[in-house]
Parts: C-alpha cells; sequence; structure tokens
C-alpha cells in the first residue's frame, strides 16, 4: 500500500469512527431539548416524558460492555455496521411508530431499541483507534474522536430546537437516518476485518445478564431517587438489586474462565488508577453540568437561552483542549499531559469555590473554560494510556469500559451533587440568622450556600484527579511495538 493511500484510507476510517462518536453525543443532547413538545403532543406529566432520556442512558450502559466484549469475538466490524443499522431503524421507529400509533409507551421501546444499536457502536470507538492506527498516529486519532463527540454535544440543543421549532419533534430522529446510511456504506468500505479473538468457553451469559440488571437498576435508583424520594420502596428495592446483581457479577467473573471483564486488569496499578480519573472527571461534569444552569438562572437571573450560551465554554474549550492533545501526545506522552490538564481542573473547580451572588459573567466563563479544556486535554491521553496498556485481546472489552465510564458516572454525578447542593440548603435554612432576612434574600442565601458546598465537593474531586494523574505511569504493552499495527492496517481505497 502506498504512502497516499494508506493516508487516504486512515483519513476516511477516522472520520467513519469519529462519524459514530458524533452521533452517539448528539443523539444524547438532541432530545432533551424536545421533551416539552413530546410532553405537549403526549399530554404527559415531566417526570414521565423524562423516560424518554432515562431509558436511553439505561440501556446503553448496560449494553456497552456487552457488545465491548462481542466485538472481540466477532470483530469490530460487524459489531459497527449492525450497530449503525439498529441504531438508524431505531430513529425511524421513534420518528414513526409512536404517532402512527398514538402510544408513548411505543417511543419508549423504539428508544430502547436504538439505544441498543448506540451501545454497539460507541463501545468500539477507543478499540479501533487503538487497532488500527500506528502508535505515531494513535494520539492524533483520539483527539479528533473525542473532539466529533464534544461537537455533538454542543450542536444537539440547537439542532434539536430547530428541528422542533421549524418541523416537529419527530425529525430529531429522523436526522439520523441520512447519517446512518452514509455510516453504513463508509463503514463497510473502510473497516478492516480483525483477527478474532478465540474464546476459551462459551460467552458469559451470566456477567452480562448480572452487570445489565446490575447497572440498570442502580443508574435508576439514582437518577430516579429525587423524584421518587430516596425511601420509596421501588428505591430502595432498586439499590439492594444493584448490589445483589453487580457483587453476584464480581463473583462471576472471577470464576469465568472468559470473563465479559476481565476484573484482574484492575491489579495493575496504572490501569487503575487512570481509569478512575476518567470516570472521576464525568461524574464532576455531569454533577456541575446539571447544577449550574440553576446557579446562572436562579441567582445570576440569566435567561436560559444565555445560561445555555455561558455553559458552551465547557464543550468549546474541550473540543480545542482534545484536538490540542491529540497533536501533542506523541512528543510529550500521556502522563504530563493528563498532570497539566488536572491542574487546569483542580483550578476550575477552586475558583467555582469563589463564585458569589454578584460574581462577573467573564469570571464565570473562565472557571468553565478551565475546566473544559483540563477534561478535554485529560481524556485523549488517558483514554490512550488505557487502551494501550492493555494486550490487543482485550481492546473491545476495555473499550466498552471506557464508554461505560462516561455515562454511568455522569448520572450518578447528577444524584450525588444534587444531594449535596440539598444538604447545603437545608443546613442553612434552619440559620436564625438567614430566616430573619427578606424572604428574597432568604431565597438567594440558602440557594448561593448550597451551591458552595456542591463546588467545594468538585473541588475535592478536582484534588483527587490531579494526584491520580501524578501518580500514573505510561505503559505500552508488547502487542503494539513497532511493527505490531502492520496486519491491521485500512484496506486500500
Amino acid at each position: 500500500m502506498g504512502t497516499a493511500t494508506a493516508r487516504n484510507g486512515f483519513t476516511l476510517l477516522i472520520i467513519s469512527i469519529s462519524l459514530a462518536a458524533f452521533m452517539t453525543a448528539l443523539d444524547g443532547t438532541i432530545v432533551n431539548i424536545a421533551l416539552p413538545t413530546i410532553s405537549e403532543a403526549f399530554d404527559l406529566s415531566t417526570s414521565t416524558v423524562s423516560w424518554v432520556s432515562t431509558i436511553y442512558l439505561l440501556v446503553i450502559s448496560g449494553c456497552i460492555l456487552i457488545f465491548g466484549k462481542v466485538s472481540d469475538g466477532i470483530g469490530f466490524r460487524k459489531v459497527f455496521l449492525w450497530g449503525f443499522l439498529l441504531f438508524s431503524a431505531g430513529s425511524l421507529f421513534c420518528g414513526l411508530l409512536p404517532d402512527l400509533l398514538g402510544s408513548f409507551p411505543v417511543l419508549i421501546g423504539s428508544r430502547a431499541f436504538q439505544a441498543v444499536g448506540a451501545a454497539m457502536i460507541a463501545a468500539i470507538g477507543p478499540a479501533m483507534v487503538t487497532a488500527f492506527f500506528p502508535m505515531e498516529q494513535k494520539g492524533k486519532a483520539m483527539g479528533i474522536v473525542l473532539t466529533f463527540s464534544s461537537i455533538g454535544t454542543i450542536v444537539g440543543p440547537a439542532i434539536g430546537g430547530v428541528l422542533c421549532q421549524y418541523l416537529s419533534w419527530n425529525w430529531i430522529f429522523f436526522i439520523n437516518i441520512p447519517v446512518g446510511i452514509v455510516a453504513i456504506l463508509l463503514g463497510a468500505k473502510v473497516i478492516p476485518t480483525t483477527r478474532l479473538v478465540k474464546r476459551t468457553g462459551g460467552f458469559d451469559r451470566a456477567g452480562a445478564t448480572l452487570i445489565f440488571v446490575g447497572l440498570a437498576s442502580l443508574l435508576f435508583a439514582l437518577s430516579e431517587g429525587q423524584a421518587f424520594g430516596w425511601t420509596a420502596p421501588a428505591i430502595i428495592m432498586a439499590f439492594a438489586l444493584a448490589m445483589l446483581t453487580l457483587g453476584g457479577f464480581i463473583y462471576c467473573e472471577l470464576r469465568s474462565p472468559d470473563p465479559l471483564l476481565d476484573l484482574r486488569l484492575f491489579t495493575r496499578r496504572n490501569f487503575l488508577m487512570t481509569n478512575v480519573i476518567i470516570a472521576l472527571i464525568f461524574f464532576s461534569y455531569g454533577g456541575l453540568n446539571y447544577l449550574l444552569p440553576f446557579y446562572l438562572e436562579y441567582v445570576q437571573h440569566y435567561v436560559p437561552s444565555a445560561a445555555g450560551l455561558i455553559l458552551t465554554a465547557l464543550s468549546v474549550t474541550g473540543g480545542i483542549a482534545g484536538i490540542l492533545a491529540g497533536v501533542l501526545y506523541n512528543r510529550t506522552g500521556g502522563r504530563l499531559l493528563c498532570i497539566l490538564a488536572g491542574i487546569s481542573i483542580a483550578a476550575g473547580f477552586l475558583m467555582l469555590t469563589l463564585i458569589r451572588v454578584d460574581t462577573s459573567t467573564g469570571f464565570v466563563v473562565v472557571c468553565l473554560s478551565l475546566i473544559g479544556f483540563g477534561i478535554g486535554l485529560m481524556l485523549t491521553p488517558a483514554s490512550n494510556m488505557i487502551m494501550n496498556s492493555v494486550a490487543r485481546k482485550y481492546q473491545g472489552m476495555v473499550s466498552g469500559l471506557i464508554i461505560v465510564e462516561r455515562f454511568a458516572p455522569m448520572s450518578m454525578g447528577i444524584a450525588l451533587f444534587n444531594l449535596v447542593f440539598i444538604q447545603g440548603v437545608i443546613k442553612v435554612a434552619a440559620h436564625n440568622e438567614i430566616t430573619r432576612t427578606a424572604p428574597v434574600n432568604i431565597r438567594i442565601e440558602t440557594l448561593m450556600t448550597g451551591f458552595d458546598l456542591a463546588f467545594f465537593f468538585a473541588f475535592l474531586i478536582g484534588v483527587i484527579i490531579l494526584i491520580l494523574a501524578f501518580v500514573a505511569r505510561q505503559e505500552t504493552h508488547s502487542d503494539y511495538q513497532q511493527g505490531a499495527d502492520e496486519s491491521l492496517t485500512p484496506p486500500a481505497l
């Protein structure tokens, strides 16, 4: 294969992988803006219509590890193509069937079907970068993929708003179909056939069932605990089921000859710490992304559109940093980038603790920019460090793990940051000095103290991320040393 031909092959391959990252991120944010419209269309309460988003999160989180493991056995190409096929069909069902049948439950079922396809294409993105790109291009490729994911997150609400306003809510799903067709055609042309991993036993059905039920029940309890009440029987039962099934999953995986997730990988210090870094980043990001709109609208009195514009500082700087990290990764190594990213994140969280009622917009934007830049700078090297530290046979498995560490911690972060915020409000409401002031001041001061506590909680997490970045080391498995990638180059075009 000539140099120009190889370059073209890599370019089309990265476009294919980036398209998958873009669509899964877009579909995670484009739907939320349409929920009020869907609520009116089916005459539903806000808690009921929220299941359009909740079911997507539950299914995709529960399925990702399964498809990450499956891809090791049947190949990335099949999982990618079938994933986009199911995702596109699910999008068609979501946009067409609920109106045709006049049924909201049909929308929920179609959304769950769509999430299965989304889990398939999301699970293997990092693995395909690691498998198909030479060592000197892995950092840049991973940076491009993560940047497209950030772009999908940024433009989702805007595209969804335009489609709902000028067409209908159905088009937030129909828009996926032509993109899915292009992705299938492109993927079939450029994604190579991989060497399959021989299993020492049958597929780990017990592990797959336990992790799906465990993650789904845990995320349900955390996401719906505030609405149902944390002591409600349904929430208590969900937590109990999560503990039993996740405990059973650990027990089964340690004894399985071919586990869904090889937990022995976590005995490696660097692998463990880098995974914890990614989980903590999305945990804190999810919590802050949930609370900050309330601060901007209720304390600073911004209208929703202005608040949303301010919050784009997180994603915009994250996308810029992702590209920068991809360019610098092979020059500086992953550890230095992680340390610089940890400093930026911790500094941004520290500045958030200084925010008050009369804080300027510029100061808030600087805080968010530092946090977003740090997150973008961290994800590319951390993801590469994880993927490059394990043997090739674990690529799909570990790729799925990285994606789970994006979705599940975000849901947990929303619930726990909200809990910390509420505890701060309760403490202040009981304080005599506050209760003697005018009602408008009680409201602002009470809210602000809740935000102070939540922002300090975020700063503590930032400090932990920075410490882990200093302690972690970069390791490269022998499978990815010079010459190990030659058999997996893209086909001639």
